[in-house]
């Protein structure tokens, strides 16, 4: 099964360029992806050097999907015991710096064991990263290598990174307690995938551990069930969440004035909008140069992806991060009980060295909608909102996003009524 299948059957779900000046922030860590890499492929040396694993995986795992539908399963182990959860939870993330992320991320090492998507219910390290994924708190672990693990460090938008990776021999799993929230799911066979995504977000299991569970193959009807790559899995619990929360939204009145949240993390600065009207969504990122995505370019480089009413049927040009604000931004109006025309302006500066995950984008974006929003009665007001809190001209801007150029044509029609 290809990805655009998995997400079917789980949720049934602009490029410009232009010279700017860069940012003048002052940045307190290494400016350079290259020299973090090295930095931390040197930290990561220790971990290189042995041929067995011990300590409590916090009940994280990784799901590949090069030559899928044969892939690489397995879980990510640290070298120490205890409560690890926090290595493994971005929901507790918000408030700590990338440098800290990636070093404790780093930590991570990445058992491999190639296995048929298929065989979620065959074979002792398939039923043993699977109990990994039901456990409800770190579990203590040992992992046998065939070959001393190796660095790669991952650069991934949607994937959070990790250590060292390892071909395994064995991998042992002890003293795992289930969570029967996630357990009860993973016995009812005859659920669908989705229903159990849901049934666990509404008992308030955390969106990550969704997300793992989903790719170890514990949801769905029985002959059905598969791993699903991690990469794939995240998006296909952000995507029916937030398809789930619209059901809800679309039923409410709009929001009666433009409501605008502004949030700096990471070298990120997130502007999202409310708007008055029927539900639209848009979510637009500026890449700074000598970012993850933007490394070698001379220019600015803005992608966006919108959807009206009804959705979209193509999957968004900027990928998983898409999918993730807009869970966010559905669980505030569901709060609310109002809908709203919604637009999400990214600026991503020379701060953000590396990717550390699409949970970035959720995760911030749920910390800015707790805050307190800023008032606006008129597009002009939004506009200059816009000038005030972001470096990119306001025409760039524009050019890119098709609720503003809409935005901006209405406040035209209106000058000649």
């Amino acid at each position: 099964m290809e990805r655009a299948e998995i997400l079917a059957e789980i949720s049934g779900i602009n490029k410009a360029n232009y010279a700017i000046k860069r940012s003048s922030i002052v940045y307190q860590h290494m400016r350079d992806p290259a020299l973090l890499r090295y930095y931390y492929r040197i930290k990561m040396q220790p971990l290189t050097a042995r041929m067995d694993l011990q300590g409590s995986s916090p009940t994280d795992i990784f799901i590949g999907r090069a030559n899928y539908p044969k892939v690489y399963i397995g879980p990510m182990l640290p070298p120490e015991f205890g409560d690890t959860s926090l290595l493994a939870t971005p929901e507790r993330w918000t408030d700590i710096s990338m440098d800290q992320i990636v070093e404790f991320r780093s930590k991570l090492v990445r058992g491999m064991y190639l296995s048929n998507v298929k065989d979620v219910e065959k074979g002792r390290v398939q039923e043993q990263v699977r109990d990994l994924a039901l456990s409800e708190s770190p579990a203590d672990s040992e992992m046998l290598f065939q070959k001393k693990p190796f660095v790669k460090m991952a650069l991934q938008d949607e994937v959070q990174p990790f250590g060292p990776s390892a071909i395994m021999k064995n991998f042992e799993l002890y003293n795992f307690k289930a969570d029967t929230r996630i357990e009860n799911l993973y016995f009812d066979t005859d659920a669908k995938a989705t229903t159990a995504i849901k049934e666990l977000y509404k008992k308030g299991v955390e969106v990550s551990k969704i997300q793992k569970s989903l790719s170890a193959g514990l949801f769905g009807i029985q002959r059905n069930r598969r791993f699903v790559p991690t990469r794939w899995s995240i998006t296909a619990v952000d995507d029916t969440l937030s398809k789930d929360n619209l059901k809800e939204v679309k039923s409410f009145d709009s929001i009666d004035h433009i409501q605008v949240y502004y949030y700096v993390s990471l070298d990120n600065r997130w502007l999202i909008a409310f708007i008055p009207g029927s539900w639209q969504y848009e979510s637009a990122e500026a890449w700074y140069p000598n970012t993850v995505w933007n490394v070698d370019g001379a220019n600015i480089s803005i992608f966006s992806s919108y959807e009206g009413y009804n959705g979209r049927k193509e999957y968004a040009e900027i990928g998983g991060c898409y999918y993730a604000a807009r869970l966010a931004v559905t669980e505030k109006l569901k709060k609310v009980k109002r809908q709203a025309m919604v637009l999400i302006l990214r600026e991503v500066h020379e701060g953000y060295l590396m990717p550390v995950g699409v949970w970035n984008v959720r995760e911030h974006v749920r910390e800015a909608l707790r805050g307190t929003p800023e008032s606006l009665y008129s597009v002009d007001d939004l506009f200059n909102f816009i000038k005030k809190k972001l470096d990119i001209p306001l025409k760039e801007w524009i050019k890119n996003s098709t609720m503003l150029r809409e935005l901006l044509m209405q406040r035209r029609i209106r000058d000649y009524v």
